[in-house]
């Protein structure tokens, strides 16, 4: 057995990150060394961040984003299409196509994607909210941003067939190659997506 050469608070430290994603045991003794070695300039302002962030963050009630206020910025935004929903798996999802910049539309965040294997159902999910915001009337289209994983896919076969029954248009972002992709690089996956959705000139 291995011999503790910190004490309890150090070690709780190291615990804690090591439960964040991406950080395992090793990572998270590097990352704690990091804050308490530079206390003043980092843990202390991160710590002071942690506990406000914690104190003030909420759930949207109408998408399920992470904000200050509810509804959040992004649903109270008036210069939003409100006729477009964009559905995601997560919130980080919603910040990577924000960072992009490349739709001014609403969004909804299902909190995860289908996996009976995992125990997550349709009901685990934040379909209800989705159709209740199809069905108000001001909804024309909805896409599905979600994964090209086998359960991204299962999840927006789902959801299509949920939706099938309010009339509205659905639609699911292109796959396929990336650009300044070469294909010589590319898998099987990304290549047979890439032919099924090929689109003239």
């Amino acid at each position: 057995m291995a011999k503790k050469i910190t004490g309890p608070e150090i070690e709780r430290l190291i615990q804690l990150l090591g439960r964040m994603p991406g950080l395992g045991p090793r990572s998270a003794r590097k990352a704690a060394l990091a804050l308490l070695k530079r206390r003043d300039a980092l843990m202390i302002p991160l710590a002071s961040a942690l506990a406000e962030a914690a104190g003030k963050l909420k759930d949207c009630t109408i998408c399920g984003n992470l904000d200050t206020v509810d509804p959040c910025s992004i649903c109270r935004d008036p210069a939003r299409d409100p006729n477009l929903i964009v559905v995601v798996e997560e919130i980080g999802d919603l910040w990577a196509l924000e960072r992009a910049g490349v739709v001014s539309a609403r969004y909804h965040v299902l909190g995860g994607h289908l996996s009976p294997l995992d125990g997550v159902g349709p009901d685990q999910l934040n379909l209800d909210a989705l159709l209740a915001r199809v069905n108000d009337g001001l909804v024309s289209e909805v896409l599905l941003a979600l994964n090209t994983t086998v359960e991204g896919q299962s999840t927006a076969h789902y959801v299509t067939g949920l939706l099938a029954p309010t009339g509205v248009a659905v639609s699911r972002l292109a796959q396929g190659v990336p650009m300044g992709g070469e294909l010589d690089y590319l898998d099987e996956g990304t290549l047979a997506a890439a032919i099924k959705s090929r689109r003239r000139m």
